[in-house]
């Protein structure tokens, strides 16, 4: 690239480390910048799943359809992702919901089908009480969220990406309506474009040009055991929880949390999604619970993806949404296409921040 745009990126989570490693692929100059270390927040308490079966309606369906195949694009391209592709196993809805959503997935040309007890417990041998209906998505996968973030940062700096932790962003600088760089606490860094992908601190970072950005942090509650002997084949989302089982044979459970009264609440909250994990399988020893976490997830007023730049802020742009997990790859590549080329990919173009004006 002959002239290479100095670009500051604002958040080391999964999207904002995807976003950094397909500018520097493309040729940018690249710094990346957070308040913690590199990871993110949201990111690190992920709970790893890749899917399109919350993708609804149909165009938000076909940009996480898409995203699916970028990671296993961004598979081939980067060492040490992680990502396994070992099919999902939901009963999350009422047996009726469950049909209408296959029936309407399956219409879209999704790989998922029905499936009664019997083809369940083949599915997940060690399920103690196997659901009377289910559906089962093949292709759905998952990933270890901060490997894969931490992956994706040191193959951008390995393309020469600078990657800056423990740094908190304060301020985006305007002059002349023109994207100057940012103030942080440790001084004044300069840049051509700014992206933000701060997750629920885009919104704050962004009012500081005079932007709204309507974003939400939504708790959710994460626990893990240690180590077992391997018992799930893929993932399996019940009513209670979403629970798979990691690499090296941790449980990580993701259950649902209103956010409580602070730890005490949480840590009840955790003890009982444990015993909740504990009862869905049939095991000789039972998992040892190792620590849980709450996460808080950013999440748009109207649920849906905010990538894109903001009016009046030329220079900036904006990548927050919840799932990250799953998006990052697609939004990395459509991110960095936009901001290097001024092409918008038709699959992210409902998702503009002029949409809140």
């Amino acid at each position: 690239m002959a002239n290479r745009p100095n670009v500051l990126v604002v958040g080391a989570g999964i999207v904002g480390a995807s976003i950094a490693w397909h500018l520097t692929r493309a040729g940018a100059r690249v710094t990346v910048v957070d308040a913690h270390a590199p990871g993110g927040v949201a990111t690190r308490n992920s709970w790893g799943w890749i899917n399109a079966s919350w993708g609804s309606p149909e165009p938000y369906f076909r940009l996480r359809v898409r995203a699916m195949d970028e990671w296993h694009r961004l598979a081939q391209e980067v060492p040490d992702l992680g990502v396994a592709w070992t099919g999902g196993l939901s009963w999350e809805l009422p047996p009726e919901q469950l049909k209408a959503f296959q029936i309407a997935h399956a219409a879209w040309g999704y790989d998922a089908r029905l499936v009664e007890r019997g083809e369940a417990r083949r599915i997940e041998p060690y399920l103690a009480n196997p659901p009377e209906l289910a559906v089962h998505a093949p292709a759905e996968g998952a990933v270890e969220p901060l490997a894969a973030t931490l992956a994706l940062l040191a193959a951008a700096q390995v393309l020469g990406a600078t990657v800056i932790a423990d740094n908190p962003t304060h301020r985006v600088d305007l002059r002349a309506g023109r994207v100057t760089g940012v103030e942080t606490s440790n001084g004044r860094i300069e840049a051509e474009e700014v992206v933000v992908a701060a997750g629920i601190g885009t919104a704050e970072l962004v009012a500081t040009v005079g932007a709204s950005l309507p974003i939400a942090a939504s708790p959710a509650l994460l626990v893990r055991t240690q180590p077992h002997p391997r018992r799930l084949n893929g993932l399996v989302m019940s009513p209670a929880l979403q629970l798979r089982q990691t690499p090296e044979g941790r449980f990580l459970a993701a259950a649902g949390f209103d956010g409580g009264s602070g730890d005490v609440h949480a840590a009840d909250a955790a003890a009982a999604a444990f015993d909740e994990m504990r009862g869905m399988m049939t095991s000789i020893a039972h998992p040892v619970a190792e620590g849980h976490v709450v996460g808080q997830r950013p999440v748009p007023s109207d649920g849906f993806p905010v990538i894109g730049r903001a009016a009046g802020a030329s220079g900036l742009y904006v990548a927050v949404m919840h799932s990250g997990v799953t998006l990052a790859p697609a939004i990395g590549r459509f991110a960095a296409a936009e901001i290097l080329t001024g092409l918008r990919d038709a699959l992210i173009e409902p998702y503009g921040l002029e949409r809140f004006d």
